[in-house]
């Protein structure tokens, strides 16, 4: 598996990065964990705007999700080679409605679903191409859902957004590579079942036996070199923090 970083700013992009937007590929097949505000042209970058074969959207905040209307215009209203046919997207219950409500002035009612095939996540096992995958909802104020994703005997693990909670437990057990949201500082913010500051995705780490730790999902507000000691206070294997453009071959 291949891991691209697309964007991985927290709540809002920072001067330097997009959103939360992650490209995983194998065996040629293309999946996109999130797509957050500015992840769109971010994108770009690294594959073409029709390479994509399924996104996955962890839960339904503008900073996961919101350039998913941008993609609907592309698809939609692509002029060379006419309307795309319908992708894959993996979301909570209610998707269609969310981003049909957020673009405001579709055609109608049903056409975000000509160029979206929607699929209604639930906690479980099931398969996107060439992945095996994991599902469980976490802690979050909306439902929200953590992937573990394995190909060829590796296995990444995408917290998404959530609070400390058993689920991530299981989906982090001896992923190679954990990429996990770390939005607030140890010491500092500490509310409930809404994010993870470094140390608690380090303690994550560490309880999974994790192969590497990839710290994702911090704000422009949040001091990503605090968040970095706090993390490998308590974790000892390799870690990074997220940037965009990154790769991982896991």
């Amino acid at each position: 598996m291949k891991l691209t970083v697309v964007g991985c700013s927290g709540s809002f992009p920072s001067a330097e990065s997009a959103c939360s937007s992650y490209l995983v590929e194998a065996d040629g097949f293309r999946l996109l964990l999130d797509m957050g505000n500015g992840a769109l042209g971010e994108l770009q970058r690294h594959c073409g705007l029709y390479d994509l074969d399924a996104i996955f959207l962890s839960h339904l905040h503008a900073d996961h999700c919101i350039d998913m209307c941008g993609y609907f215009v592309a698809r939609y209203y692509r002029h060379d080679g006419g309307r795309c046919p319908a992708i894959p997207v993996h979301g909570p219950e209610g998707t269609e409605q969310r981003l049909t409500t957020a673009y405001a002035d579709t055609p109608s009612a049903s056409s975000m679903s000509e160029v979206f095939d929607f699929h209604t996540l639930k906690p479980g096992h099931f398969e996107i191409g060439p992945f095996s995958v994991r599902t469980e909802r976490l802690a979050h104020p909306v439902e929200a859902y953590g992937i573990r994703l394995e190909h060829g005997g590796r296995t990444l693990t995408y917290s998404g957004d959530t609070g400390v909670c058993d689920g991530l437990d299981d989906l982090a057990a001896g992923a190679d590579l954990f990429l996990c949201e770390a939005s607030f500082t140890h010491g500092k913010e500490d509310i409930p079942d809404l994010h993870l500051n470094g140390r608690e995705a380090g303690a994550y780490a560490q309880r999974a036996n994790a192969g590497r730790l990839v710290l994702t999902h911090i704000p422009p507000w949040t001091d990503p070199q605090q968040t970095l000691r706090d993390a490998t206070a308590v974790y000892t294997g390799p870690t990074d923090v997220a940037h965009p453009g990154a790769v991982y071959e896991i």
